[in-house]
């Protein structure tokens, strides 16, 4: 596997190694020791799957607040997204920051978004199947959204937001000003 650092401490695209032959290819995406080798040690506890099937669905921006936070590994098997982490940890010298990563089935990247960031991604292609290991279980009553097209983010989502097609829980998320981080700075890497 391929790690590699993103201008966001602790957000890695994870690249897993691909053997391929005339019938496609294999990859093991995921192993425990492989990335306890890389000082990533995560218990994951959840795999989720989303399929969306238009271009320009966008799911996000959420965290869990403590103590349910959730460490996510999210990679996409059909179709492509760009995945966006936001720092939200009190006192880190990147909070309010994103960083934005293609992950589609064709490159096969994943990426790993800690605990104490947003999340949250918009489609590429129809038909957009997207997996990904989280470190807790979805506990509803500790989720904390932000909307997903905030200017004081800048996100750039590559879409027209008046294109994007959202719940209606991300459609009425509140600002990023009113956002009151859950995270202090024990959770800084």
């Amino acid at each position: 596997m391929l790690i590699e650092a993103t201008r966001l401490p602790g957000v890695v695209i994870v690249t897993p190694n691909r053997f391929g032959d005339a019938r496609g290819h294999f990859s093991e995406v995921w192993n425990r020791d492989t990335l306890r080798g890389h000082a990533i040690d995560i218990e994951f506890v959840q795999d989720n799957q989303s399929l969306s099937r238009d271009v320009g669905v966008v799911r996000g921006l959420h965290c869990q607040a403590p103590p349910r936070a959730q460490d996510k590994l999210v990679r996409v098997a059909q179709g492509a997204i760009f995945d966006v982490a936001v720092d939200v940890r009190r006192g880190s010298e990147t909070y309010g920051q994103w960083v934005g990563v293609e992950l589609s089935a064709e490159n096969g990247r994943q990426l790993l978004v800690p605990r104490g960031f947003l999340h949250g991604f918009v489609t590429r292609e129809p038909d957009t199947l997207v997996i990904y290991k989280c470190s807790d279980s979805y506990a509803p009553d500790t989720e904390r959204p932000v909307f997903w097209a905030d200017p004081d983010l800048a996100i750039d989502w590559g879409i027209d937001p008046a294109q994007a097609i959202l719940s209606a829980k991300d459609a009425e998320a509140p600002a990023f000003a009113a956002f009151v981080t859950p995270f202090d700075e024990q959770e800084l890497i």
